[in-house]
């Protein structure tokens, strides 16, 4: 059987009872049927922490996620699009789906994730070279690194009318 992690935060303008939210009834299934195993979930940032990725990668107001770990399948999922503009002057768009293969200090294949360089350019992939490593590696059509203690916090997302 395979191993899904689901983990879901509450909506900071809706109150329910369990603090779960969940836009499809696949979601909710899934978290619900993980719940009944006992399977214990993680937040979105301390699961990217023991991926050596920043935790910060993703905004604070990220819906719930998906991992798969038998094929290290992530799937973000957010309300709206959005974008979080971080401490060392980048932005970052993010779809209202951001999926990515996530491996060991990296995240690869990802759909969903976009960068301001000039113009708008797609993130294929976002990378730290080493535990020790005080840079973070963004493929967006180059490849460039930013400061990881940049993206060490979630920050709050503005929504944004299309991504």
């Amino acid at each position: 059987m395979q191993d899904l992690w689901v983990f879901t935060f509450k909506q900071k303008s809706t109150d329910f009872r369990d603090g779960t939210f969940s836009n499809t009834v696949e979601e909710k299934a899934k978290w619900v049927f993980n719940k009944l195993k006992g399977k214990p979930t993680k937040s979105l940032p301390d699961l990217l922490r023991e991926y050596n990725l920043p935790p910060g990668l993703f905004p604070q107001n990220v819906i719930c996620y998906e991992f798969d770990e038998t094929k290290a399948k992530l799937i973000v999922y957010m309300s709206s699009p959005c974008e979080v503009s971080f401490k060392d002057s980048s932005v970052i768009r993010y779809a209202t789906r951001v999926k990515g293969i996530l491996l060991r200090g990296k995240l690869t294949g990802i759909e969903g994730m976009k960068t301001k360089v000039l113009v708008w350019v797609k993130v294929t992939s976002v990378a730290v070279e080493g535990y020790k490593s005080d840079k973070v590696w963004f493929t967006a059509g180059v490849k460039k690194s930013r400061p990881k203690d940049a993206y060490e916090t979630p920050r709050d997302a503005v929504r944004v009318e299309e991504f």
